[in-house]
């Protein structure tokens, strides 16, 4: 009898328990509002503050970022300027590219291949292989980058580094349009 209300609960919890796995999808935001035009919004000068947090949660980088960014119809440059809090600097020009059903692709200096996007409501999800130095060695991590839009002056984006599948830590940033 036991054995059998133990099965009975695990076969109740099981489900449950996978639903806690499920990962979001573009569609869960199709109805969110403000609708995020990335070629509205990341058009002219942005200012962006963000941080890289290891696996363990730990902050181990903080940086500003000075974006200029232009449109000239489906094509974009975003020209990001990273500040480091070590004093380091950095550059990365991103060419982005819409196609006529509302998909993303975008190169920079730094990215193995191509960038693929998508926005869908107030979302927009990126997903890239980016040349990664690290102690004198380039390392090709993968990045999930998750992009909301809170307002029409600010943006928040999640982005999940890995590399063979492993997850190494995660950048938060918050855009803010001057």
């Amino acid at each position: 009898m036991m054995q059998r209300r133990f099965l009975l609960s695990a076969a109740i919890a099981a489900p449950v328990a996978l639903a806690g796995c499920a990962s979001q999808t573009l569609a869960d935001y199709s109805g969110e509002k403000p609708p995020l035009d990335l070629a509205q919004y990341f058009n002219g000068r942005i200012d962006a503050h963000g941080m890289f947090q290891d696996r363990s949660g730990k902050v181990v980088k903080r940086f500003t970022v000075l974006m200029d960014c232009q449109w000239n119809g489906n094509q974009g440059v975003l020209d990001e300027a990273f500040t480091y809090s070590d004093g380091s600097r950095q550059r990365r020009v991103w060419r982005l590219t819409k196609d006529a059903h509302g998909r993303y692709t975008g190169t920079a200096g730094d990215v193995v291949g191509q960038a693929v996007g998508q926005t869908s409501g107030n979302a927009f999800r990126w997903n890239y292989t980016l040349n990664l130095p690290v102690d004198g060695k380039v390392y090709e991590v993968q990045f999930d980058d998750w992009m909301y839009l809170m307002d029409d002056r600010v943006m928040l984006n999640r982005a999940t580094m890995s590399k063979f599948g492993v997850r190494l830590g995660e950048v938060t940033l918050s855009f803010t349009k001057r």
